[in-house]
């Protein structure tokens, strides 16, 4: 890719961040085709595009998407893929009500004192809302992720169950590069405090903070090299490392 267009990086070799408002999703452009992992908030459309433009692709040259959870600043694209374009989300089966219904999601405390306790985060909440995180639509996803089985879609990706952020979230592992897909799991960037380097989401948007803890171990024994969030930058350190800084951080 010679010009990267505006929210478009590239990461890794045929792997591309797709990026506004903290929200991250991810292209894996292969030669036996694309897949999507996680499908962002309504105001990605044009950048998702053009990521796929740069790439001599469309919307329905997406194989699939694959979602790690079903939060509504992760399937933000979901129902126009579908609908439109015909292409197929996938979720484990503990998210597949929460893709449905992606504001209706279980959290330790509440959402409304965290702009208070966290100043910081606010110009991000901002972003969020004006990227159409207050509008997104529930869609139809195939609840059929089984962690551990190599997924029959373009980049060999391999879910890891990693609850906590939600019941049935899963990372994905490109085993043979050494790349995580880290979702929710772990962060580099928790909007709802503004704070950064590796962590886990607030309990403002985490349903079992102690279950999220026990995942971050899971996350370690992938021993991937390089670390690609659901908020936040690449982590190139490796995920052990990156599990480390997590457990220190604690979560908010």
């Amino acid at each position: 890719m010679a010009t990267e267009p505006a929210g478009v990086t590239q990461v890794a070799p045929g792997v591309m961040r797709i990026h506004r408002a903290t929200v991250n999703c991810y292209l894996i452009v292969t030669s036996a085709g694309i897949t999507l992992v996680d499908a962002g908030l309504p105001g990605m459309w044009r950048t998702l595009g053009a990521a796929l433009t740069s790439v001599g692709a469309a919307p329905e040259d997406i194989s699939a998407v694959l979602l790690t959870h079903g939060h509504f600043d992760h399937v933000g694209l979901c129902r126009r893929l579908g609908l439109d374009h015909g292409v197929e989300s996938h979720v484990h089966p503990a998210d597949r009500r929460l893709v449905r219904h992606p504001y209706r999601y279980d959290h330790e405390r509440p959402r409304w004192a965290y702009p208070v306790r966290f100043p910081r985060a606010i110009p991000l909440l901002a972003r969020l809302t004006a990227a159409g995180a207050l509008t997104v639509k529930g869609a139809e996803a195939a609840g059929d992720i089984r962690p551990g089985e190599v997924l029959d879609v373009p980049g060999g990706l391999v879910p890891v169950f990693s609850p906590g952020h939600t019941d049935g979230h899963c990372a994905y592992l490109m085993p043979e590069r050494g790349i995580l897909l880290s979702g929710d799991a772990l962060v580099t960037l928790d909007p709802y405090t503004g704070r950064t380097g590796p962590r886990m989401v607030a309990r403002a948007a985490t349903a079992d903070v102690a279950e999220n803890v026990r995942s971050l171990t899971r996350l370690a024994q992938t021993d991937a090299s390089l670390v690609l969030p659901g908020h936040g930058s690449p982590f190139r350190g490796g995920i052990r490392r990156a599990v480390e800084q997590a457990w220190r951080a604690g979560i908010g």
